[in-house]
C-alpha cells in the first residue's frame, strides 16, 4: 500500500524529463537488455526513449501534465517518424509509456490508432498507470525501495485459522475430546498400504499415524453438525489445495507443513493444536481427499510390508 501510494504521489506532478528517468529506472531493474538513450548533440536520441533488446521493443515516454495536447501529439508524431527513419530494422514494438494516472486523451488514442494500422505487421502498445504498477509490484523489496526512494516497512503476516471459521470448532472439539478419547489400538490395512503407496516415511509417516489414532473423532464431528454438505465443502476445498501445493512440493514434509499450515494459519502453533491438525490431515487422508491411492488389488510384498 506504502509503495502504490508513494509511485501514484510521485506521477501525480512530475514533469516529463523526471518521468523519462523513472521508467528507465524500472525497466533497467526489470529487464537486463533495457538500453537507457540520451541525446545527444544534433543526433538526439534517433527516435527511441529507450529500448529493449531482446523483445525488439523501441520506448518513447510522454508526460501529459501539459495542457497543450497539440504539443504531446507533435513528440507522438516526430518520435514515430524518427524511430522508422534512423532505427527501421531495430524493433517490432513501438511502446510508449503515458504518465497520466486517468488514462490516454482521445486525440492520443486516435493517433494510436492511426498509427498502429501505418506500422502492421509491427504493434503499438500504451504502456499507462496499471502496467507500470504491475512492473513495480515485480521487483524485489530492495528494487523497489531504490525506485521509489523510500523505505518499505514490510512484515511477514501472521493468521490464526487457514481454513474456515467452521473448522476452528472443529479444532476447539478435537483439543477437548482427544484427551479423554481412547486412541485407536490398530490401523485399517488399506491405509497402511496407501501409506506405502505414497512412500511416506519418517517424521511425515509418524505424524500421520499419530491423527490416524484419534481420527474418528472428526467422523463423529461431522455426523454429528446440523449442515449435512458441511463436509462435502471442506474436503473438496482441501483437495484442490493440497493439488495445487503438490503439484510445486515434491518433498514430503514441506507439503505436510503445507496442509498443517492450511489448517493452522502461519501462527506458531501449540503442541495441542499441531496435534489436532495431524488428526484432521489424516481423516482426509482415510477419506481418500488426499494423497493417491494404491491401484485396485495392490499390496506391498512382504519386505516392504515391515518396514515402518
Amino acid at each position: 500500500m506504502l509503495a502504490r501510494l508513494t509511485l501514484r504521489s510521485h506521477l501525480t506532478d512530475m514533469p516529463g524529463e523526471q518521468f523519462e528517468k523513472l521508467i528507465h529506472h524500472l525497466l533497467s531493474l526489470r529487464h537486463p537488455d533495457f538500453v537507457a538513450v540520451r541525446t545527444h548533440g544534433n543526433l538526439g536520441d534517433m527516435g527511441a526513449d529507450g529500448l529493449l533488446l531482446w523483445e525488439r521493443e523501441l520506448w518513447a515516454c510522454y508526460s501529459p501534465q501539459t495542457e497543450d495536447i497539440n504539443k504531446v501529439k507533435a513528440k507522438f508524431r516526430s518520435d514515430l517518424e524518427k524511430a522508422l527513419a534512423k532505427r527501421p530494422d531495430a524493433f517490432d514494438t513501438f511502446r510508449f509509456a503515458v504518465n497520466d494516472l486517468k488514462g490516454i486523451h482521445p486525440e492520443l488514442s486516435v493517433l494510436m490508432t492511426e498509427a498502429q494500422e501505418q506500422l502492421r505487421p509491427r504493434r503499438v502498445i500504451p504502456y499507462g498507470w496499471h502496467a507500470l504498477w504491475a512492473d513495480v509490484m515485480r521487483l524485489d523489496r530492495m528494487a523497489a525501495e531504490d525506485l521509489l526512494g523510500c523505505e518499505l516497512p514490510v512484515q511477514a503476516m501472521t493468521y490464526g485459522i487457514g481454513l474456515t471459521d467452521d473448522l476452528e470448532v472443529l479444532l476447539a472439539q478435537l483439543g477437548e475430546q482427544r484427551h479423554v478419547a481412547e486412541p485407536l489400538a490398530a490401523i485399517p490395512e488399506v491405509n497402511q498400504y496407501k501409506i506405502q503407496w505414497n512412500g511416506l516415511t519418517g517424521d511425515v509417516h509418524s505424524a500421520l499415524i499419530q491423527g490416524m489414532k484419534h481420527s474418528y473423532l472428526v467422523d463423529g464431528y461431522y455426523q454429528g453438525i446440523a449442515s449435512p454438505d458441511e463436509y462435502d465443502r471442506v474436503a473438496g476445498g482441501f483437495r484442490v489445495y493440497y493439488e495445487q501445493v503438490r503439484a510445486g512440493t515434491p518433498d514430503d514434509e514441506k507439503l505436510w507443513a503445507a496442509l498443517q499450515q492450511y489448517i493452522l494459519g502461519n501462527a506458531n502453533p501449540s503442541l495441542s493444536s499441531m496435534y489436532c491438525a495431524w488428526i484432521v490431515i489424516a481423516y482426509f487422508f482415510q477419506q481418500c481427499d488426499v494423497y493417491d491411492v494404491p491401484p485396485e488389488g495392490w499390496a506391498p510384498d512382504a519386505a516392504e510390508r515391515s518396514q515402518p
